[in-house]
C-alpha cells in the first residue's frame, strides 16, 4: 500500500515540480525566504531556529501519533517537496518515502541533507540520530553551511542564528546532558527500543538491554524468547536502575515489561519519537525528557 501511495504522489510531484520551477533553479530569490522541507519535525525545529526570518520551513511528519517508518505521503507532501530549495531527511531507512518523493521531482540546485550520510551511519544502523547530541551538532553545522550556500548574502545572519542557538537555545539541553553524565556515569539502565541508545551512550549510562531486543522493537519485528527472558531477569533481579520506554511505540511486549518494571519498584520514564507536543521546540522537548530521566535516576540511586 505504501509503495503504491508513493508512486501516485510521485506522479503529482512531477507535475508540481514543473510548475514550481518554471522560473528556473532553486537558488534564493531576491526578497523571498528560502523554502525548506524537513521530513520530520525534530529536524524541522532546528532548521526553523537557524533560518530565522530568512527561511520558511515546512515539516511533513508533525503528529506524535504518526509512525515515520510507515508514513504514506500525500499529494500535498509531493507539492511541498517539489517547491523546496532544500530538503532535510533522516535517512538510514527511517523515512524511505522521502527520497522517493525527492527523486520524483528533480530540481537543479536543490540541496538535500541526508542526516545518515552526514554522520556516517549506514543502512542497518541506528537511525535515531536526533537522540545523539554529537550528531545534532553536526546537523546544525550542516544546515547553516547549506543555508549560506543557497543564500550567500545572509551567511552572516545564519552564523549568528547558529551562535544564538548553541549558546542560549540549547544551553539547558547541554547542561542537563553534562549533569546526568557526571552524576550517573555507569548506572545500568534498560530501554524498550534502540531510540534511546545514542542518548544513553552520550550520557555514559550502561544500557544493558540486549541490542537485538532494542532493534527488534524499533523495527517492528518479534523479539526472541531469549531476549525476553533476559529482560525479565534484569527486572526481577533489579539489575537496572531505570526503565526508559518510547511511549509512541508501546507494543504488547513493551507494555508487559514496563508494567513489570513498575511492579518491581524500578522507576520508569518515557521518551517519544517526535516532538511532543508538536508545537514544542527541539530543545524544549529534549530538555523535559532529560529532566524526567534525571529525576528517575535520582530516585533510583539516591544521588
Amino acid at each position: 500500500m505504501q509503495r503504491l501511495g508513493v508512486v501516485l504522489v510521485a506522479a503529482l510531484a512531477l507535475i508540481g515540480a514543473a510548475a514550481a520551477f518554471s522560473q528556473g533553479g532553486t537558488g534564493a530569490r531576491a526578497g523571498a525566504r528560502l523554502q525548506v522541507v524537513a521530513a520530520e519535525n525534530f529536524w524541522g525545529s532546528l532548521a526553523t531556529q537557524l533560518g530565522g526570518d530568512r527561511v520558511q520551513v515546512t515539516s511533513i511528519i508533525t503528529s506524535p501519533a504518526t509512525d515515520p517508518h510507515d508514513y504514506e505521503p500525500t499529494a500535498a507532501d509531493a507539492r511541498t517537496i517539489a517547491g523546496a530549495q532544500m530538503v532535510i531527511v533522516n535517512g538510514i531507512g527511517y523515512d524511505p518515502w522521502a527520497p522517493k518523493l525527492i527523486a520524483a521531482s528533480p530540481a537543479h540546485g536543490r540541496f538535500v541533507l541526508t542526516v545518515g550520510d552526514l554522520v556516517g551511519v549506514k543502512a542497518g544502523g541506528n537511525p535515531h540520530r536526533w537522540y545523539s547530541p554529537g550528531n545534532v551538532q553536526q546537523v546544525i553545522a550542516a544546515i547553516v553551511r547549506d543555508y549560506s550556500k543557497l543564500d550567500p548574502q545572509d551567511a552572516g545572519y545564519f552564523q549568528r542564528q547558529k551562535t544564538a542557538l548553541e549558546r542560549h537555545g540549547l544551553s539547558r539541553y547541554k547542561r542537563l546532558i553534562a549533569t546526568i553524565k557526571r552524576k550517573y556515569h555507569g548506572v545500568p539502565v534498560g530501554a524498550s527500543e534502540s531510540i534511546f541508545a545514542p542518548l544513553a551512550h552520550a550520557l555514559a549510562l550502561e544500557l544493558i538491554t540486549p541490542a537485538s531486543f532494542l532493534k527488534a522493537i524499533s523495527e517492528g519485528t518479534e523479539p526472541t524468547a531469549k531476549d525476553k527472558t533476559t529482560i525479565e531477569r534484569q527486572i526481577a533481579q533489579k539489575q537496572i536502575e531505570v526503565w526508559v520506554y518510547n511511549s509512541q511505540n508501546s507494543t504488547p511486549d513493551v507494555k508487559r515489561v514496563t508494567d513489570a518494571a513498575r511492579k518491581s519498584g524500578i522507576p520508569v520514564t518515557t521518551i517519544t519519537e517526535t516532538l511532543t507536543p508538536a508545537t514544542a521546540s527541539f530543545q524544549g522537548w529534549q530538555s523535559r525528557q532529560l529532566q524526567a530521566l534525571a529525576a528517575a535516576l535520582a530516585k533510583a540511586t539516591g544521588r
